[in-house]
């Protein structure tokens, strides 16, 4: 008897914890409200699969030489993000024409040449210091055996978005509907070779890191792969690392997609044991490592990852569209909302 009233009460007091918990979500669901959505759904549009392409299409092209770290490719694609963000009137945190994080050839192997990280900015409008950070690698494998890898869904993919959605972001300050924090639009180097430029980037950060509110990370987000594929389906979008410091983070990505863009969100990758192990293979990983929130986008691998074949006219536009709008979102929030995004308590 006395063994069965100690189980009942551990019974009760876990069946009153779940309850707790379980409340403490809904409640947390709740309070994610996007308010005036009618001006998100505005700048959204102005994304566009037109852009977007022609962005895939120039980075990917023979010109850039498949984008090698340090290489001369790689320097014509960074020239091509600082013309860009000078004609969109978009900023850089390191002053009007320098759009350019140097890294010394010391950080790299003895084999690559320095490089350089490219980066615009949007200032906040009441607390500028808190920003949100939006990053794609820009660079890709280069020329290998006289082949080129043209990069188009890694990463070129990833890169217009970032470019789309600075242009969406900088319409919207112009017509008066700047975002409350600051955006970094954040162009990696050398992710191909260890993650590198976003190494460096967290060792040497332009903001502080205990302000940097979250890191949206974009890596391959216009192709479907072969899982997908398979089922004939391609409204779906891999996102790892949401969950993994803030819940909250979650929570806001799931009622971004419910309202904007009802994709498919597929946490396969996200879990613990993923033998694939992508939550420790794209940039936003070295931001994880310091505490920051992140959402790690991505597609998954096809037959033309990491090949000469992945070119840009394999890109679905319209997905490319769809998902990148979803980011526009989800980074909405984040800028706009009247609490910064929350850590988990440990």
């Amino acid at each position: 008897m006395k063994v069965f009233l100690i189980a009942s009460a551990i019974t009760l007091v876990g069946s009153c914890a779940n309850m707790s918990y379980t409340q403490k979500l809904e409640n947390l669901k709740e309070s994610i409200v996007f308010e005036t959505p009618e001006i998100i759904v505005k700048y959204n549009k102005t994304i566009t699969t037109e852009e977007l392409s022609a962005h895939v299409h120039t980075l990917s092209s023979a010109d850039f030489e498949g984008r090698e770290t340090g290489q001369m490719g790689f320097h014509r694609a960074s020239n091509f993000l600082k013309d860009f963000y000078v004609e969109n009137d978009i900023r850089s945190p390191l002053g009007y024409d320098n759009y350019y994080q140097r890294i010394p050839k010391s950080y790299f192997s003895k084999d690559s040449p320095s490089s350089q990280n490219v980066m615009a900015y949007i200032e906040g409008s009441a607390s500028p210091e808190e920003v949100i950070v939006i990053s794609a690698h820009l660079d890709h494998l280069g020329n290998v055996d006289n082949k080129t890898y043209f990069g188009a869904d890694d990463n070129a993919s990833g890169t217009a978005a970032i470019m789309q959605l600075a242009q969406a972001f900088a319409l919207a300050k112009k017509d008066g509907h700047g975002p409350k924090r600051s955006i970094l639009f954040l162009h990696l180097t050398a992710e191909e070779i260890g993650l590198l430029g976003s190494s460096y980037y967290v060792n040497h950060p332009v903001y502080a890191l205990e302000n940097t509110v979250v890191n949206l990370n974009i890596d391959m987000i216009g192709r479907v792969d072969r899982i997908y594929e398979e089922k004939q389906d391609d409204n779906y979008i891999y996102l790892i690392g949401a969950d993994r410091l803030s819940t909250k983070l979650h929570y806001i990505s799931e009622a971004a997609n419910q309202q904007f863009t009802n994709l498919t969100l597929d946490y396969k990758y996200n879990a613990e044991g993923d033998s694939n192990r992508y939550y420790y293979r794209s940039d936003h990983y070295n931001f994880a490592v310091k505490n920051i929130p992140v959402i790690f986008y991505f597609n998954g691998e096809h037959e033309d990852y990491h090949k000469p074949t992945d070119t840009p006219d394999k890109i679905n536009y319209p997905l490319l569209q769809k998902r990148a709008q979803l980011i526009f979102s989800t980074a909405w929030y984040l800028a706009n909302s009247e609490e910064r995004l929350s850590l988990d308590k440990t």
